[in-house]
């Protein structure tokens, strides 16, 4: 299993929209390609502006299989747009993490 672990750093005091944003647009589509939503998260303390969310795949190949099946939807597209339009958000870190042999597995 792998885990894609990503950060978005969004506009000050624009969390909340940026949030909203994706919840009605994009969350249904990363759900219905991407599959297994480990967590996402908003800050309570430290940096106010970054939004964290996790994804869960079998290994990279699945990823990816999954994610080019997610960017080849046209629904997709129009919400990466409308994003884009909405310019909420300042920039993204993702990084591909792997459990240790002692991690519980979610």
């Amino acid at each position: 299993m792998i885990v894609d672990h990503r950060v978005y750093t969004v506009r000050p005091t624009r969390v909340a929209d940026w949030v909203a944003l994706y919840r009605e647009k994009g969350y249904p589509l990363q759900e219905r390609y991407l599959g297994r939503c480990v967590g996402w998260y908003v800050p309570v303390e430290g940096r106010h502006d970054q939004v964290v969310h996790l994804w869960a795949y079998e290994d990279q190949a699945d990823r990816e299989r999954r994610r080019a099946a997610l960017y080849a939807d046209p629904e997709w597209q129009a919400y990466l747009a409308e994003m884009k339009r909405a310019d909420l958000l300042l920039t993204m870190e993702n990084r591909i993490l792997e459990p240790t042999d002692f991690s519980p597995v979610p």
